[in-house]
């Protein structure tokens, strides 16, 4: 009998111990989605983000509102998610958006330029690991300044709508006339999209804007005012 529970004792603490080592590899490997992706992926989009930058400097601008192509659009900005510049790439694709950067859409809605006359700039980011770049995204309302940042152009939107969780595949909130936003005519728009609720994928957070207007960029590189006071 004593040695049956010796068996028994052994197999507990070998269990036990087996536990506490899954345990430690899940925190490890928790500790590496949530953070050690942000830390790389934000190293990564600081090293593109110089490189558009430099390129800026270094090419004559083709004209009014052009758009960089090599390796970034522009900028995001957005105070109220406090997350900093936000590096704008093309494509929405795992490989892009993992690099710390917000991609803009080319299926299956092809997204507007911000230079174009009419239309939808749709834009996906993270919302927890590799970058997170749109992880406060919930923390934007009516009223609250987007502004992208191209070579020669501020585009300042604000946000008109919001829309906290829908079907990852409800792609008509990237239309070129967002209607379940609320608008029924052509315009010059900007819709944010992210995975929600926080460290799932299982729906979709969407937030809407409109161009209210544009600054030229000048040789000090002046943001508008909305960045200013943030």
């Amino acid at each position: 009998m004593a040695r049956a529970r010796s068996r028994i004792a052994g197999a507990v603490s070998v269990f036990g111990e087996l536990l506490i080592t899954a345990g430690v590899l899940m925190g490890l490997f928790v500790a590496y989605s949530l953070w050690w992706t942000n830390v790389l992926a934000d190293r990564e989009a600081g090293r593109q983000g110089d490189k558009v930058r430099d390129a800026w400097t270094a090419k004559t601008p083709s004209g009014p509102g052009a758009l960089d192509t090599d390796g970034g659009l522009g900028f995001l900005h957005v105070p109220a998610m406090d997350d900093g510049e936000v590096l704008v790439r093309k494509g929405t694709d795992p490989e892009t958006l993992n690099g710390g950067v917000a991609g803009y859409y080319t299926d299956p809605v092809a997204s507007a330029q911000p230079k174009d006359a009419k239309g939808n700039f749709t834009l996906a980011a993270h919302r927890d690991g590799h970058g997170a770049k749109f992880h406060n995204i919930h923390k934007l309302r009516t009223g609250d300044a987007i502004v992208f940042e191209t070579r020669d152009t501020w585009y300042v939107y604000k946000v008109y709508k919001t829309l906290p969780e829908t079907s990852k595949y409800n792609v008509d909130v990237l239309q070129p006339v967002p209607r379940e936003s609320g608008r029924t005519k052509p315009g010059r728009y900007i819709t944010l999209t992210t995975c929600t609720p926080v460290y799932t994928s299982d729906y979709r957070y969407i937030v809407w804007g409109e161009l209210e207007r544009t600054e030229k960029v000048d040789g000090d590189r002046t943001p508008p005012a909305e960045l200013r006071a943030s």
